[in-house]
């Protein structure tokens, strides 16, 4: 694409006469402000804006194509709204510059936003479908003024239609996915993880699941742990609602497994996690501090620190893989575009399946030993504390298995250092396995609670399998946003409990 340029006029009486000239490039849209008070430039990468505090006269505000929501003009005026960061420390702000060409064509005008939105979106349509549920009492129950003073300008600046539902009751949402109008070109879910629970479970039972389960799902976060939205756009902007608005608009379909979890005669899909002892306990032991964030965890883990719960349990895994190393470097592997030596599972069960732990050529293991928890799920992040499964794959056709044997209160909270980062995976005692499926068996003895994605189970005997590539999400990368890094030599520079 050619460079193109624009000049425009602020008429407004305060900056009357000021120029702001705006030029397309292969990979930005610079904005320079100012130029007619002095031709002096200050280069910019998009942290600094013209139009918050900036002192200097003229500044020019690289902007990359990807955060250029819209492009329109009206009569001689162009206005242009895009995404950018005050400093690195801050979040994403809607940004408009609005200016008028004068006396020139008009037509140059609507053949520069023409330009402008086919560089932004890649020749995509920006106006999307869009069916946004919204929880008004999920996390910190902000969920409603996030999306009305955060996302709802943004999705309608790009000039998305939106069909807006808030949720009154417990499966409300599991209700409208099941009858989604399949002409949706995305389920915006405004929420925690355990909404997009629901709606996964109301796509198994749409009409036509098949073409259901292909409408990508595009969190947008407002609840307490939000570790799906973590995993698609990482610690800087996962818990930003603005660039998970961004995600909704630029984003592209990721394919990811899903979970048949079943339990006696029920049957339900699983989508993120499912948590068996100390970790699960923190889940719903903390429920009445959402109004905390992610921070109810922490306080959680510290307070079953003191008490130091185990569970009893017979854990039969289908095994795929069990050596640490060669599950980072599939990793890494992934993220450098290169192939995986990690066996995918090919072909998606039937839900109804029946369960065969005996079948030909398959590879269980057990572990029948009390431990502090098992955590089984997809994706590197549970919350903003925890990196549970730093190997975790989107769409690998296995489930991640992390089994923490008993270890002392203090080596339980020196645990805690390095979290964040997945630190506790190379702990020889905490037990990590790749599977296609897995059964738990609680003791007649075990006391505990089960947790799916955020929900409570009874906690009864249970078994899951993995439905590869089922879901649809929409992501920035062909992978997990986060990276889990180590040292190349040793592994790790941790210590390692004997």
């Amino acid at each position: 694409m050619s460079t193109r340029e624009l000049t425009l006029t602020d008429n407004d009486s305060s900056n009357k006469g000021t120029s702001t000239v705006l030029k397309l490039t292969e990979a930005s849209l610079d904005i320079t402000a100012g130029t007619s008070n002095t031709s002096t430039r200050r280069q910019s990468s998009g942290s600094r804006l013209p139009f918050l505090g900036s002192k200097a006269s003229t500044t020019v505000t690289q902007v990359p194509l990807r955060n250029v929501v819209a492009a329109t003009t009206s009569s001689d005026v162009i206005e242009v709204s895009y995404l950018a960061r005050k400093s690195p420390r801050h979040g994403l702000s809607l940004i408009r510059v609005k200016g008028s060409l004068g006396d020139k064509d008009s037509r140059l005008a609507k053949q520069w936003c023409e330009a402008a939105m086919t560089a932004a979106y890649g020749g995509r349509s920006p106006s999307k479908k869009l069916k946004v549920l919204i929880n008004p009492r999920g996390g910190r129950g902000q969920a409603c003024s996030i999306f009305t003073d955060k996302v709802e300008p943004i999705l309608s600046a790009a000039g998305c239609i939106l069909d807006v539902t808030y949720t009154t009751h417990p499966n409300h949402a599991m209700e409208i996915a099941q009858d989604l109008s399949l002409d949706t070109d995305t389920v915006v879910v405004v929420s925690g993880d355990g909404l997009i629970h629901e709606v996964l479970n109301g796509l198994s039972k749409h009409g036509q699941p098949d073409k259901a389960f292909c409408v990508p799902i595009a969190p947008i976060p407002a609840g307490s742990g939000n570790g799906l939205s973590l995993n698609l756009l990482g610690l800087q902007d996962g818990l930003d609602p603005r660039a998970a608005a961004l995600n909704v608009l630029k984003g592209h379909p990721l394919k990811v497994d899903l979970f048949a979890f079943t339990q006696g005669n029920q049957k339900r899909l699983s989508f993120m996690s499912q948590t068996v002892g100390l970790m699960a306990d923190i889940d719903i032991e903390t429920e009445h501090l959402r109004w905390m964030g992610d921070l109810r965890f922490v306080l959680g883990f510290l307070r079953s620190v003191v008490t130091l719960p185990t569970c009893k349990m017979e854990l039969s895994i289908k095994l795929a893989e069990q050596d640490k190393m060669k599950m980072a470097n599939a990793v890494r592997a992934r993220r450098a575009g290169l192939s995986s030596d990690i066996p995918v599972v090919p072909l998606s069960p039937p839900l109804d399946d029946t369960h065969d732990p005996g079948s030909p050529g398959d590879t269980w293991i057990k572990y029948d030993k009390p431990c502090l928890w098992v955590y089984a799920g997809k994706g590197p992040y549970v919350s903003r504390s925890l990196m549970q499964f730093p190997v975790s794959q989107p769409d690998d056709g296995v489930i991640d298995i992390a089994i923490q044997e008993i270890i002392s209160r203090k080596d339980l909270l020196a645990s805690m250092d390095g979290a964040d980062k997945g630190r506790c995976y190379w702990y020889n005692t905490n037990r990590y396995f790749k599977a296609s499926a897995y059964s738990v068996k609680p003791h007649a003895q075990s006391r505990g609670v089960l947790v799916v994605d955020g929900e409570l189970f009874p906690m009864q005997e249970f078994h899951v399998e993995v439905l590869p590539c089922l879901g649809t999400l929409l992501s920035p990368f062909p992978y997990y946003a986060p990276e889990f890094t180590f040292d190349e030599e040793s592994g790790t520079k941790l210590k390692q409990e004997s």
